[in-house]
């Protein structure tokens, strides 16, 4: 197939123009427009009935769900004409059937049916005048950004403009801004309704949906998430960190626009039901001291303490851990044994009867060993008789005491 210098086409999610020798110079669709794209996992799953139900996506996070009321044959990917207050817009079909209706009723939980919800209509599949116009648009979105930063930095406005979007038809735009603190729009809208002859529409924005605009690499060496596949942003808190048992590093859990990760809320959930089988508790008490609990490692299920004084950790297993708060609810007192490893010993002891308050007052006399008159007396009585022993040297005495007796000697000198 040979291609055209001029050609418009259809290809990876965007309207593209080839040059003179059918080479892309330019894509004509909207910014960003790849990371909407939804995978269909119900793609080769027989439907039960027919769903008039289609997810249109436009640029950036916008997208809106609309009712195939002409009963057109619509697949993934086409660009189709939807209404739009005023006019029509353009936009591409992302979603159908069965994922289209339960990603609608997951927007809208008042619905109770998606067949009778009030949905806004698909016009038609997109003509090419209707292409051309939107191209028309779209190369208008960066100077009217510029210009529109020019008008609110005369007016002293303390907000940026970072996007752009156009209406298909032209008629309509939306500016997306950043700002602190609430914006006085009155001024400004008017001034811009009279510079660029069309229906102004101002939508905020956060610093986690402006670096989704920008764009950029993360330090996982892929693409951002928010400038990907990411449309809409929850918060991310501290108490994520802390129910992780990840150490607080802003460095390092800070993203590109300076707020914490949303990869953080990723295995939030994972965690948080492993956290629901851990006892409640920050100290245990022992005959030895209370122990206490400095840390958790939750997806090997083992607790770390450590004795007052001494910050050296050992795990114990949260089967063990259990056991131990149940001994102490019923009364009974726990001796911890660390072994030479910096572990616990495989069974703790339990200190029941050995509470005696007492126990360690007795005081302990030593006892004094009885000085025998005949030294060797006691080395006689155990040495067998010559008679029993005719074998024996030296008369019958065992030749230890012999050796004893120049030790001795010895020992003198």
């Amino acid at each position: 197939m040979t291609i055209n210098k001029g050609t418009l086409y259809w290809s990876r999610g965007c309207v593209t123009e080839t040059g003179d020798e059918g080479e892309i110079v330019a894509c004509r669709a909207a910014k960003n427009c790849h990371k909407l794209t939804v995978y269909n996992w119900l793609r080769n799953v027989p439907a039960d009935r027919e769903y008039d139900i289609f997810e249109v996506r436009f640029k950036n996070t916008r997208k809106g769900f609309y009712r195939n009321t002409n009963q057109l044959e619509l697949n993934e990917g086409d660009i189709v004409a939807v209404e739009a207050s005023p006019g029509h817009d353009i936009g591409i079909i992302s979603a159908l059937g069965l994922v289209a209706e339960l990603k609608f009723l997951k927007s809208a939980p008042n619905v109770a049916d998606a067949r009778t919800a009030e949905l806004r209509k698909i016009y038609r599949h997109a003509r090419a005048i209707d292409i051309e116009k939107w191209q028309e648009a779209v190369s208008l979105e960066y100077t009217t950004m510029i210009q529109a930063r020019k008008i609110a930095s005369s007016l002293g406005l303390n907000m940026k403009i970072g996007d752009v979007d156009f209406q298909g038809d032209k008629t309509k735009a939306i500016f997306y801004y950043i700002a602190d603190e609430r914006i006085d729009f009155r001024e400004l809208i008017k001034i811009m309704a009279e510079t660029f002859r069309i229906r102004i529409e101002m939508r905020q924005i956060g610093a986690r949906q402006e670096a989704g605009l920008i764009g950029g690499i993360g330090p996982c060496g892929r693409e951002l998430c928010c400038a990907q596949w990411m449309r809409s942003f929850v918060s991310v808190s501290t108490n994520s960190i802390r129910h992780q048992e990840i150490s607080v590093n802003p460095l390092k859990l800070a993203g590109q626009c300076g707020k914490l990760k949303c990869c953080l809320n990723y295995e939030l959930d994972t965690y948080l039901d492993a956290l629901d089988a851990f006892p409640k508790i920050r100290q245990i008490e022992t005959v030895n001291g209370p122990i206490f609990l400095q840390k958790t490692d939750v997806l090997r299920g083992v607790m770390y303490f450590s004795t007052a004084g001494n910050m050296q950790m050992f795990p114990i297993p949260v089967e063990k851990v259990r056991e131990m708060i149940n001994s102490v609810n019923k009364g009974e007192k726990l001796e911890v044994r660390i072994n030479n490893d910096g572990e616990l010993d495989s069974e703790f002891k339990s200190a029941v009867g050995e509470d005696s308050l007492t126990r360690f007052d007795k005081s302990k006399r030593k006892r004094k060993k009885k000085k025998s008159s005949a030294p060797n007396a006691q080395n006689a009585s155990n040495t067998p008789n010559a008679s029993n022993a005719p074998n024996t040297p030296n008369g019958g005495r065992p030749q230890g005491n012999a050796n004893n007796n120049r030790y001795n000697k010895r020992k003198r000198q």
